[in-house]
């Protein structure tokens, strides 16, 4: 019995192992393997903008970092709530809707009025001929 040995023809463009392409993707796989390579533009630690972000974060780890926008205790807003809030604590604020106040209304009792009716006249033969 004979074994056949297929080889399929490689498709597409020859590849030139030679060629500054090639060699510029060979030099960036040996960077990106040992971690020398460096993606993106490369940011400057004495900017406005790194600093900022340094004092935020040490501040972030401190706990004195607040997050959100800052409240205003003379607002109308948060004075109603810590009214609302002294209510309830003091412990007369109701939870929920308020219920409805109900009026007693005595009912007025009517009395039948009966109407008679009249019955319907027959028609004779002669009426239903014509």
């Amino acid at each position: 019995m004979q074994t056949e040995i297929k080889t399929e023809k490689q498709k597409g463009r020859p590849v030139n192992p030679n060629s500054a392409r090639q060699q510029r993707l060979i030099e960036m796989e040996a960077k990106r393997v040992n971690g020398e390579l460096k993606r993106g533009r490369p940011s400057n630690p004495e900017s406005a903008r790194q600093q900022r972000l340094q004092e935020m974060e040490a501040k972030r780890q401190n706990g004195e970092l607040k997050r959100g926008r800052p409240t205003n205790s003379n607002s109308a807003r948060q004075q109603r709530l810590a009214e609302i809030e002294a209510k309830r604590a003091a412990g007369e604020l109701r939870r929920g809707r308020p219920k409805m106040i109900k009026v007693e209304v005595e009912p007025i009792i009517e009395e039948p009025v009966v109407v008679e009716a009249k019955p319907k006249a027959k028609k004779s033969k002669q009426q239903v001929e014509a």
